[in-house]
């Protein structure tokens, strides 16, 4: 019997001790929440300044998409990337310097192919194109060099009491395991902007109407066609070719798309950048998907019998014989008009809508290689491709990340607009710049009034000069959040965000916010009274570049 009263105080004991666990406070000066590129650069800012960070990340692998497989980097004019995201290029060209890195295939084999400019800059010590892994690597090496305190896995609980705030100060934040995390600032470097929408500062989802900034590429761009990732032949949406009475085909809604201009709350869609190989000693095969139903991909089959034939065209080559692979043209790797739920949804919701995005993308690859519809020539190219047996091993060789092209985005202090982007107007307090073209992926696909399926969103507008981005935009008002910086679901409109949404910027830009939130902790706190000054004078010794020359 004593045994057994032992036994349950023990019981007890370790009970408590586990509640007192779940619940105990971290207490730091700046909590990043996220495990983007953003997030790290953000920590490693923060660190190398003396202070103590801590950062939570909801993957459990870091990087977000430069780890995730976009290794074929959207940059722009490579010039104004300074500072940390130009040390991680450098990371990744010293990596590709060294001859074991080659193991697929040897250094002279893969040339100098790059996107817009040389990949391997031996001027600069730079190079633009990776593999999922060696960018993972390069990040893990970051923070572990740096001591830099990780929680990974650690998913922000959303509900309206895991936050305290006082007045317009967050105090602190709790994630789903009960853990408790204080910090005096906070920075939300996630693609969706979770802790910010917490913290009840405004933003906004989808597309606002050309009005609302004046701008002339937001809204619904019905007839604006500038990728060739519309349907130029006249393809039938139903199920029996030319009868409405058949029904749909899949994927098309039945909607009307808007007016042209008008503010909708749709989303660009989004997809996975793909590392596939055409090595037979690194290649898995596509296998058929789990529910593969290959009436998803009707459209994709009467587009080829119209003649199309660029569906490789995406298949951007990195090391050792592998691929960043995008989508490309009018029916591709984009789930248009999948995702629209995706930002405010909840964890589990979101799940579904990965799973359902990486279905349709496995399953679009298995017709491709497999279906007898497909033409042979294309079945027996694309029978070559497979999964990269060595990325993404503990996923199956799936990218771990969802390619999220963008969710919400703050109304903060200052909302950067096409007009900075095509250098109508200029900022006064520059923490960084972009370059690349305005851009926006297709956002639904529709009936048209001839009885035609067409796509509706797709942008590409040449920016004629490297802009800068104002601090404004990293910040909330000042009579809603006084101690959170927000470097990626920034403060701007649909369009200009097409612009800004590069991994590039979103690493200059959580750099700059790791420096501001420094200067807070070293004034009252308040990121809205950062002495640009002083934040200027910081981002240069760091190497940021804050005007083109």
């Amino acid at each position: 019997m004593q045994k057994i009263k032992i036994g349950l105080k023990l019981m007890f004991v370790l009970a408590f001790l586990q509640v007192e666990a779940q619940h105990s406070t971290t207490k730091v000066d700046v909590v990043v929440y996220g495990g983007t590129p953003a997030a790290i650069t953000a920590a490693l800012q923060v660190k190398q300044a003396g202070k103590s960070v801590l950062l939570l990340s909801p993957d459990q692998h870091l990087g977000g998409l430069s780890s995730g497989g976009l290794g074929y980097t959207d940059t722009g004019n490579k010039a104004v990337i300074g500072g940390l995201a130009k040390k991680f290029y450098q990371d990744v060209y010293n990596h590709y310097s060294r001859e074991s890195s080659w193991n697929w295939q040897s250094r002279a084999s893969f040339g100098n192919r790059g996107q817009g400019t040389v990949a391997m800059d031996s001027a600069h010590r730079t190079m633009w194109i990776f593999e999922p892994h060696v960018a993972e690597d390069i990040f893990d090496s970051w923070v572990r060099d740096h001591q830099i305190d990780v929680v990974r896995g650690a998913y922000l609980d959303r509900q309206e009491s895991a936050i305290v705030k006082e007045g317009t100060t967050i105090k602190t934040i709790k994630t789903v395991d009960g853990k408790i995390y204080e910090a005096k600032i906070f920075i939300d470097a996630t693609y969706e902007g979770d802790l910010m929408a917490l913290a009840k500062v405004s933003y906004t989802i989808g597309r606002e109407a050309n009005h609302t900034y004046e701008e002339q590429w937001n809204g619904v761009q019905t007839g604006v066609f500038q990728h060739r990732h519309h349907f130029i032949a006249q393809i039938s949406p139903y199920k029996r070719e030319g009868d409405p009475s058949s029904g749909l085909v899949y994927g098309v809604s039945a909607q009307d798309p808007g007016q042209y201009g008008e503010a909708d709350q749709k989303l660009q869609a989004y997809c996975f950048r793909m590392c596939l190989t055409n090595d037979a000693r690194n290649r898995k095969p596509f296998a058929k998907p789990i529910a593969y139903d290959p009436q998803y991909y009707v459209l994709l089959q009467r587009l080829f019998r119209a003649g199309w034939d660029e569906a490789f065209q995406k298949f951007d080559l990195v090391p050792n014989h592998k691929t960043d692979a995008n989508n490309h043209g009018p029916f591709s790797t984009d789930f248009i008009g999948m995702n629209y739920n995706y930002p405010e949804a909840s964890y589990a919701e979101r799940k579904s809508i990965i799973e359902a995005h990486r279905r349709y993308q496995q399953g679009l690859y298995y017709f491709m290689a497999n279906d007898p519809s497909v033409p042979t020539a294309i079945r027996t190219k694309m029978a070559e491709w497979g999964l990269a047996k060595d990325e993404f091993e503990d996923n199956d060789n799936w990218p771990w990340q969802l390619y999220i092209r963008e969710a919400r985005r703050m109304l903060g202090h200052y909302v950067t607009t096409e007009h900075n982007i095509l250098g109508k107007r200029k900022v006064e307090d520059p923490i960084g710049m972009g370059s690349y073209t305005l851009d926006s992926h297709n956002t639904q696909r529709y009936v048209t009034k001839e009885g035609f399926v067409q796509n509706e969103g797709d942008i590409g507008v040449h920016v004629p000069a490297p802009y800068a981005i104002s601090y404004g935009s990293i910040i909330p008002r000042s009579d809603e959040c006084s101690n959170l910086l927000v470097p990626v679901c920034l403060s701007s409109s649909h369009i200009a965000f097409g612009s800004i949404r590069m991994e590039p910027v979103f690493m200059v830009l959580g750099q700059s916010a790791g420096a501001a939130a420094v200067l807070a902790l070293d004034n009252d706190g308040g990121v809205q009274h950062v002495d640009y000054g002083m934040l200027k004078k910081q981002l240069l010794e760091s190497g940021q570049v804050l005007e083109k020359k």
